[in-house]
């Protein structure tokens, strides 16, 4: 059964037993297992003796759409529809053609559902999303977070360092990590079957067809930013269980070593998959207990946010551990308890403080938005790392801290930089427009740290330098992989 305090009613409409189905509203948790919000469905429908309608749509109207983004949720529908063919579970996907085209389609689909089930996640613009969805008075809608192992509900207060959230985590945590979803999608014996959707419905809004989910050629004559092109990357579940256990064999076993050398490329990776909701985070979580035969006998007792012994693992899987959940999941509860979290106002008043009175430092160099975007500064680590997010989509964890301080401290005011920040990352970054990736951008700025001995441009905020970073981790592949 799916934890309680993981639901969460949007409006106050009744459950109808009138219905003719449970509607499941995909938005964030885009994958059929490991899924609180699918398993809640799910259990509606088993209930009330009724089928599973899945509806998953794709908008256009959203900032930073590229043909790299859509490529990758398409990846995944595509997956959804085939794994769903035979199953007796409805499958309706929707690749909206122009902005606003999806205008109505939740509401029509609703009006004949006896429940809507969708992601509660504080996920770029899924709470308006929600917001809307909770004005549908034909039915009740629910909400249900799969976020992280640890439920938002128990989010109390906000945060202001990893240490601090890491210490009701151990308090925590050996309450909730039985709650885990079903492991595997539902089989086609689980509900009544799911008999089509509504014709009227169908011609208005028609849904995507496998060869369009899969066609390269169908993102060109979408409204969306054609210049941020696919790379090679591929959505959906099985590439990333794919990637997952490849990290167990070869990176796991190396991480607490050498997770901060790109050239030991010893990353997991998953960050774009959790994003897209393809992979969830329990079951990163249990892939990494079974490879460590862990049993949760073996947590600590002890409480006090230290970074390592708690789980009773071995370094390396702490240290990923860490990782996945203590910085993931404290980016997630910082954007539940702070709506506009992604405001340079919500930087601690300290870290505001000390960069203001800075701002009028001089700076040895100073870019532009678009010589940023096209790698064209003085130093050659910076560049590469820009070169791989514009390639790659991503940066290396390590250089991804380097990359935004050196924004900071090559930009008029920390204001522009963190504008360039959120908009280079978004723009091409498989796992920008996250919580967690906001996360990594206001660190540079000063959230989540404290202040450090005061220098110029920085003040207190922490500074780094690719002098140093060149001292302290190996990356002679690595530059020559993004040289120009």
């Amino acid at each position: 059964m799916t934890p309680p305090e993981r639901v969460r009613a949007l409006n106050s409409g009744p459950v109808r037993t009138d219905g003719e189905y449970v509607l499941h509203w995909m938005v964030a948790a885009r994958r059929l297992a490991w899924s609180h919000a699918l398993d809640h469905a799910l259990e509606h429908a088993d209930r009330l003796g009724k089928p599973l309608l899945i509806f998953e749509p794709l908008n256009v109207g959203y900032r930073w759409a590229s043909d790299r983004l859509h490529r990758a949720i398409l990846d995944g529908m595509l997956e959804h529809a085939a794994a769903l063919a035979g199953t007796g579970i409805g499958y309706f996907p929707y690749l909206e053609p122009k902005p606003e085209a999806c205008r109505g389609l939740l509401h029509a689909l609703a009006v004949r559902a006896c429940v809507l089930v969708t992601d509660d996640a504080p996920v770029f613009f899924t709470p308006r999303l929600l917001t809307a969805a909770a004005r549908i008075e034909t039915c009740r809608v629910e909400a249900v977070d799969g976020n992280g192992i640890l439920p938002l509900a128990r989010v109390d207060r906000t945060f202001v360092s990893a240490h601090q959230f890491r210490r009701v985590l151990q308090r925590v945590l050996p309450e909730v990590l039985g709650d885990r979803p079903a492991a595997k999608p539902p089989g086609s014996s689980r509900v009544a079957p799911f008999r089509g959707v509504a014709s009227e419905i169908m011609e208005r809004w028609p849904p995507a067809s496998p060869e369009q989910l899969g066609d390269a050629s169908t993102l060109a004559d979408l409204p969306i930013d054609h210049s941020v092109v696919p790379n090679g990357w591929r959505g959906g579940h099985t590439a990333a269980r794919r990637a997952l256990d490849r990290f167990i064999e070869h990176g796991l076993p190396r991480y607490a070593d050498e997770r901060n050398h790109p050239d030991a490329d010893v990353a997991s990776g998953l960050s774009p998959w959790l994003h897209f909701g393809h992979v969830s985070a329990h079951e990163v979580f249990d892939a990494v207990a079974g490879a460590e035969g862990w049993t949760p006998l073996r947590l600590s007792t002890k409480t006090d946010g230290s970074r390592r012994g708690w789980w009773g693992m071995g370094d390396a899987a702490e240290a990923f551990l860490d990782q996945l959940v203590t910085w993931r999941e404290l980016g997630f509860a910082f954007t539940t308890r702070v709506p506009d979290f992604d405001r340079y106002e919500t930087l601690p008043a300290w870290a505001r403080t000390t960069l203001e009175d800075h701002a009028s430092d001089a700076r040895p160099h100073v870019y532009t938005l678009d010589q940023f975007a096209a790698a064209e500064t003085h130093d050659e680590l910076w560049n590469a790392a820009q070169r791989q997010l514009v390639r790659d989509g991503t940066i290396h964890n390590y250089l991804r801290m380097l990359w935004g301080k050196k924004i900071l401290e090559w930009t008029e005011h920390p204001r522009e930089a963190l504008d360039i920040m959120v908009e280079l990352n978004n723009r091409y970054a498989l796992d920008g427009r996250d919580p967690n990736s906001y996360s990594g951008i206001f660190w540079t700025l000063g959230r989540f740290d404290r202040g450090w001995p005061e220098r110029a441009i920085y003040g207190k905020v922490r500074s780094m330098s690719s002098s140093a970073t060149r001292r302290k981790v190996e990356l002679d592949e690595y530059l020559g992989r993004y040289r120009a």
